[in-house]
C-alpha cells in the first residue's frame, strides 16, 4: 500500500510547486512594492511552512481514503471537501500573484478556510488522526486570511480608465 500514501502525500505539492514557480519572481518584483503588516511572516518562512503543510494534508487524506476502503460513496464528501479545499489553495496563489486581484484573493481565501473546517468536521468521525494533521493548516489559513485582508484593505486597487 506504499503507492497510495505515497501519491496521497504527494498530491498537494503539485499545487504548491506551480503556486512556487508563480509567486518566485512575484515575490521579488511586486510583492515588495505592497504594504503589508509588521507581523507578516518572513518570505523564507512560506515554502518551509506549505511543505509541513502539504505533507501533512496530503498523508490526512490517505488516511482518511485507507479507512474508509477507497474511493467508495462514504467517501465522497469527505474526500469531495478536501478536493474542493485543495482546488481552492491552487487558486488563490495564481488570484493574488498571478493576476494581483487583491480582494478576490481574500474573498477566495475565506471560502478556502471554510472549506478546511467542513473538511475537518467530515473527517473527525473518520480519522482523528487525520483530523487533527490539518489543524497546523486551519492555524495557518487564519493567518494567511489576515494577512491578505491587511494587504487589501492597505493597496487599494487602482481604478482602470
Amino acid at each position: 500500500m506504499w503507492l497510495p500514501l505515497v501519491g496521497f502525500t504527494a498530491l498537494p505539492h503539485l499545487g504548491g510547486l506551480y503556486g512556487g514557480y508563480i509567486t518566485r519572481t512575484q515575490v521579488k518584483t511586486w510583492y515588495p512594492t505592497l504594504q503589508k503588516p509588521s507581523w507578516r511572516p518572513p518570505n523564507a518562512a512560506f515554502p518551509v511552512v506549505w511543505t509541513c503543510l502539504y505533507t501533512g494534508m496530503g498523508y490526512g487524506s490517505y488516511l482518511v481514503w485507507k479507512e474508509l476502503g477507497g474511493f467508495t460513496e462514504d467517501a465522497v464528501v469527505p474526500l469531495g471537501l478536501y478536493g474542493m479545499q485543495l482546488a481552492l489553495n491552487w487558486a488563490w496563489t495564481p488570484i493574488f500573484f498571478g493576476a494581483h486581484k487583491l480582494k478576490l484573493a481574500f474573498f477566495e481565501i475565506v471560502l478556502l478556510t471554510g472549506t478546511v473546517g467542513a473538511t475537518m468536521w467530515s473527517w473527525y468521525s473518520i480519522s482523528r488522526t487525520a483530523t487533527l494533521l490539518m489543524a497546523p493548516y486551519l492555524a495557518w489559513l487564519s493567518l494567511a486570511t489576515s494577512l491578505s485582508y491587511c494587504i487589501w484593505r492597505d493597496n487599494p486597487e487602482k481604478k482602470e480608465e
